[in-house]
């Protein structure tokens, strides 16, 4: 085990509407996020142990946002920040107490944004974009990591009436990217292209466990919990490290189409389409799970693949 994977670190911190903060991190603390790129807020929940009664109605009656960063001594950073949808109190013993958190990403912004606006004849879709993001920027969203798009001018002008959502979704299939929320953060990314930071690299001495697989939804792989796994990023995988999916001749049951496995990189390149990162700090869990799709655009078709392997 390399020393990027040495000594566990975590920090939750729950805060009320001004910003003051409460720091849980001494408590035993089970978390589990879901990160994607799926343009629906991304998902935490986080179980704290033994808080007292006192703490815990405070939590479910003031605090209103969440912060979680995990990972080792030097591989640390946040996984998860995003607003508190609700906190529920209980017990699973005699002894142990608990509260459960669930917490969505953008969640108000997202489901609230609405925009009612005009734009003159010659704007693009990047112009569409600002308009959108305006009304979930006044809501909280701030402004992430977004792609350069060509696109046409618009040969009239365009009346905006809808929600923000809406109109972002649309303009994303106009420019073939895809956008989410990351972070609190809107977010937009091609659809061949990543985020511009250094891949990630996954093998025995880096934290890989168990042996990554092909499935007809991307390569999915398991690590030491690794929050410089962003969703768009890019990870770095030996071919000869996949283990193959058998190509099924005849669709499956239910389904009216054959098995095709998602194509394996020759270069070992993946970009990061969902990532669930898990873990207890007095248990075993501390993982990050990715599935992923080749950026390769030489590598064969997985049925290519599967023959060939």
């Amino acid at each position: 085990m390399s020393q990027t994977q040495y000594l566990r670190k975590i920090n939750l911190i729950v805060a009320d509407k001004n910003g003051n903060g409460l720091d849980l991190s001494q408590f035993r603390i089970v978390f589990d996020v879901k990160l994607s790129d799926s343009q629906t807020p991304n998902t935490a929940k986080v179980r704290v142990y033994n808080l007292s009664q006192t703490v815990a109605s405070q939590i479910q009656q003031e605090f209103t946002s969440i912060t979680l960063q995990a990972g080792y001594e030097s591989n640390f950073g946040t996984i998860f920040a995003g607003s508190i949808k609700q906190v529920i109190y209980g017990s699973e013993n005699n002894v142990d107490t608990f509260i459960d958190i669930s917490a969505g990403d953008g969640d108000v912004p997202f489901n609230y944004s609405f925009v009612s606006k005009s734009l003159s004849a010659g704007a693009n879709q990047a112009d569409i974009v600002t308009a959108s993001l305006a009304p979930m920027q006044d809501n909280g969203i701030g402004l992430g990591y977004v792609d350069d798009t060509d696109s046409q001018n618009l040969p009239r002008c365009k009346v905006m009436y809808g929600m923000s959502r809406d109109y972002l979704r649309k303009s994303a299939i106009n420019t073939n990217t895809n956008w989410s929320i990351q972070a609190g953060n809107y977010q937009s990314v091609k659809q061949t292209g990543v985020l511009p930071n250094q891949a990630v690299v996954l093998n025995s001495k880096s934290g890989l466990v168990y042996t990554p697989n092909q499935t007809n939804d991307g390569i999915i792989a398991q690590c030491l919990l690794n929050p410089n796994i962003k969703i768009a990023s890019a990870v770095q995988i030996n071919q000869n490290d996949i283990q193959l999916e058998l190509i099924q001749d005849q669709p499956a049951s239910g389904s009216t189409q054959a098995s095709t496995p998602s194509p394996i990189a020759a270069d070992g390149f993946y970009r990061v389409l969902v990532a669930e990162h898990t873990g207890d700090t007095r248990g075993n869990d501390w993982y990050t799970t990715i599935t992923g799709l080749s950026m390769d655009k030489t590598s064969p078709s997985g049925s290519q693949v599967a023959q060939n392997g």
